[in-house]
C-alpha cells in the first residue's frame, strides 16, 4: 500500500509541471533550406495550444521578423518573435540588414545572432574549406561587429553570440555591456562548437548575459551530453542567469512541446525542481525578451 501511495504522490508532483508559460527562444521550423519537422505557422499554433507564452522563430539564413508578424496575426495570445543570424546569406555582419529587420511591421524582430553556421569557429571546427564570416582579428572584435552591437544596445534588441569561440563570445558580451545592452545571451554555451567552460559561462553571466542551454543536447539525434552533466553545469553557472530553450525543429527530432516535456522530465530525474525548471524555461527567457 505504501508503494501505491508513493507512486501516486510522485505522479502528482510530475504532473504539477506543465508547459504553461514556456518561452522558447530557439525554435527552428520550415520553410528552410534544410529539412524541418514542422512549418513556422504550425509550430506557433501548436505552441499556443500547448500553453507556451512565447516563441522565437530562428533561421540560420533568412530573417524571421516578417514571419513572426504573420504568425501573430493568426495566433493571438502568444508572443512570437523573430530575428536575424548574420551569416553569408544576409551579407555577414551587416548593419543594414539588422536595421531593416528591426523595422519590419510590428517590430517583432528581436534577436540578432552573430554568425552561426558561417562563423569562422564553426567552419574551422568542421574542418571545411569554404568562406566564413569573421567577428574578430588578432583577439579584437572587428569594427562592423562593434557597430552592430551598438545598434542592438541602442534599440533594445537582444544580442546573441552565435557559434563564436568562447573568447569571441566573451568579447561581444563585454562590448555589449560597455555599450549599455540590456539583453544578451550566449548561444548554447555548453554545446559544440561554442563549448565554453563553466568558468567562461560564469564570466559571461557576470557581464550581464544569460547562458543558453539547449534541449537537443540531451535528447534527439544531436544528443551530446547527459541530463546530470547539464544540471551540474547550469547550477555552477547560476540558475538566475540560465535559459533553457529547445533548439528543436530538425527532421527526426520530437516537436518542440513534446521535446520540452521530455527534457523537463529528464531534468527532474537529474535533481532539478519544478520551480527551478520554470525559472530557466519560463521566467528567465521572458525577462530576456522584456516580457516582464
Amino acid at each position: 500500500m505504501r508503494i501505491s501511495i508513493l507512486t501516486v504522490a510522485l505522479n502528482a508532483v510530475a504532473c504539477a509541471q506543465t508547459l504553461q508559460g514556456v518561452v522558447d527562444i530557439h525554435a527552428h521550423s520550415g520553410p528552410d533550406v534544410v529539412p524541418r519537422s514542422i512549418d513556422a505557422l504550425s509550430i506557433v499554433k501548436l505552441a499556443k495550444a500547448r500553453g507556451f507564452r512565447g516563441i522565437v522563430l530562428k533561421n540560420h539564413y533568412e530573417p524571421t521578423a516578417s514571419l513572426a508578424t504573420l504568425a501573430r496575426m493568426g495566433n493571438p495570445g502568444i508572443e512570437v518573435f523573430g530575428g536575424i543570424a548574420l551569416n553569408r546569406a544576409v551579407g555577414g555582419v551587416n548593419l543594414a540588414a539588422v536595421e531593416r529587420m528591426a523595422r519590419v511591421d510590428g517590430k517583432f524582430g528581436r534577436i540578432v545572432w552573430m554568425p552561426t553556421f558561417d562563423s569562422e569557429n564553426q567552419v574551422r571546427v568542421n574542418k571545411e574549406n569554404r568562406p566564413f564570416v569573421p567577428v574578430s582579428r588578432d583577439g579584437k572584435l572587428l569594427p562592423e561587429v562593434i557597430e552592430v552591437i551598438g545598434f542592438v544596445a541602442r534599440n533594445g534588441l537582444t544580442l546573441a553570440t552565435g557559434h563564436s569561440t568562447p573568447a569571441e563570445g566573451l568579447a561581444m558580451v563585454r562590448e555589449g555591456r560597455k555599450r549599455g545592452a540590456r539583453s544578451m545571451v550566449v548561444t548554447h554555451g555548453a554545446l559544440a562548437p561554442v563549448s565554453m567552460s563553466v568558468a567562461q559561462m560564469r564570466e559571461a553571466a557576470a557581464e550581464g548575459a544569460y547562458v543558453e542551454f539547449v534541449g537537443n543536447a540531451v535528447i534527439g539525434n544531436s544528443q551530446s551530453t547527459t541530463f546530470e552533466k547539464y544540471v551540474e553545469a547550469m547550477r555552477a553557472v547560476g540558475l538566475d542567469r540560465v535559459i533553457l530553450s529547445s533548439d528543436l525543429g530538425q527532421a527526426g527530432n520530437p516537436l518542440h512541446p513534446d521535446g520540452l516535456e521530455t527534457i523537463f522530465a529528464g531534468l527532474r530525474g537529474a535533481g532539478m525542481t519544478i520551480e527551478e525548471i520554470d525559472r530557466i524555461a519560463k521566467r528567465n527567457p521572458a525577462r530576456l525578451l522584456s516580457l516582464e
